[in-house]
């Protein structure tokens, strides 16, 4: 339909004539209320927002030669951060003469990789940067 035609049904019902397809050829108008229009689409992504499960990533900080039972609160901590959804940033925090010896740190990473195995997955593996051995977990995809 040629414009002009489509522009003089819109006037004559009180409607704009909305492009809603521009990249269509030819480009799709519509003959509707702008306004009206313009408050559904905000609604739809206000919803579409709503769905979105931001991930955030929470940190759990230990030292290389903890207690066991410190251990065990740390690592509930974590799986209750991975059922959440969130990312787990494990940290071993080493002070002093302890960076002489980062295989300790190491395997404290790995006991928590061990007993997360179930709910998580390794995403960067157990990296030394500066005076802290950082690894990061990411829960399983449930299907």
């Amino acid at each position: 339909m040629p414009l002009r035609e489509a522009f003089r049904l819109a006037t004559e019902a009180q409607l704009d004539l909305v492009e809603v397809a521009p990249l269509a050829k030819p480009p799709v108008c519509r003959i509707m209320d702008y306004g009206k229009y313009k408050y559904e689409q905000q609604k739809r992504e206000k919803e579409a927002k709503k769905k979105q499960k931001l991930v955030t990533i929470k940190e759990v900080k230990v030292r290389p030669n903890i207690e066991d039972h410190d251990f065990q609160v740390k690592l509930k901590n974590a799986q209750r951060f991975l059922q959440d959804g969130d990312k787990v940033k494990a940290t071993v925090m080493f002070r002093g003469r302890e960076l002489s010896h980062p295989e300790l740190g190491r395997q404290v990473l790995v006991r928590m990789a061990g007993e997360l195995k179930d709910i998580a997955n390794i995403e960067r593996d157990a990296k030394l940067e500066g005076k802290n051995m950082i690894m990061i977990l990411a829960a399983k995809q449930q299907h």
